[in-house]
């Protein structure tokens, strides 16, 4: 199982010289095997994979949806693929008490906001619901529960029946309570996390910034950390770094919460960096 960072930026895409270290795509990740390649979250992130080609060394293609906010949707109209009329995709993600999955996508592809409909669209496109559920995607096992992040938000644990990566990318584990972490049964995001050999996850603020933007449905660097502590997991991965965090001010909040204080592996997520578990 191969992991591969193609967007590793919250909020809003900040490309440039302060950002050439850690990236400044925003969210999209991949995980593949020889035939099966999953897309998780379609930020700008997904226009750089466009763009290599990535996805034509793969049978299948299967896109999974956190949630929809824009910065989690912003590359699926240049996904060259949507306009392949020989090529297959499955679209999931979240439903929502007021419209259905494809009726909210369809508000963003669509004017004023974008130019092409998603009826343009000229590949064997199949959306689907999920909840909390457990499903199978080719040779992985999905499973997918809600994390507490503003609108119906998804957290995904994928694995191979070897290894298993967690992505929760947009989550507010402490909110409502004065001391995180809490018990395990009532950790948001515990379930998805536990165990898992590779855990990608929110870790947006400062420990001062939270105090200013709580309820927001963001995670300090030391949230995250103390989340993957209580699931026992084998590798954090930083992730959703926050566009006014510039390389130099990420390195610095990692050493301050970081350096030599947890008994698991933890990195800041690299912008075309790829692991294989």
């Amino acid at each position: 199982m191969k992991i591969t960072f193609w967007g590793t930026r919250g909020s809003i895409a900040t490309v440039g010289a302060q950002t050439q270290v850690y990236g400044g795509n925003t969210s999209c990740v991949t995980v593949s095997d020889d035939d099966t390649l999953l897309i998780l979250d379609a930020g700008s992130g997904l226009r750089v994979l466009a763009s290599q080609g990535y996805y034509k060394r793969f049978k299948h293609v299967h896109i999974l949806l956190t949630h929809l906010h824009i910065d989690h949707i912003q590359g699926l109209g240049f996904f060259n693929l949507f306009f392949d009329p020989e090529a297959e995709i499955h679209l999931w993600g979240p439903p929502s008490a007021n419209a259905s999955l494809k009726m909210r996508l369809n508000r963003y592809l669509s004017p004023p906001l974008f130019p092409v409909r998603m009826r343009d669209f000229n590949c064997k496109l199949h959306i689907h619901e999920v909840t909390k559920d457990k499903f199978s995607i080719e040779g992985f096992e999905v499973t997918s529960n809600f994390v507490l992040h503003p609108g119906p938000t998804l957290g995904f644990r994928i694995s191979d029946g070897k290894k298993a990566v967690t992505f929760i990318p947009d989550h507010e584990p402490a909110l409502g309570v004065s001391k995180f972490p809490i018990e395990a049964e009532w950790t948001s995001g515990y379930g998805l996390a536990k165990s898992a050999d590779l855990l990608i996850h929110d870790s947006s603020y400062s420990d001062d910034e939270y105090s200013l933007r709580q309820g927001w449905g963001h995670s300090t660097m030391r949230h995250a950390l103390l989340l993957a502590e209580l699931a026992q997991v084998k590798r954090l991965e930083l992730f959703h770094h926050d566009p006014s965090h510039d390389d130099d001010e990420l390195l610095k909040l990692f050493h301050q919460n970081v350096d030599g204080q947890w008994d698991f592996e933890v990195h800041l997520a690299i912008e075309n960096s790829v692991i294989d578990l």
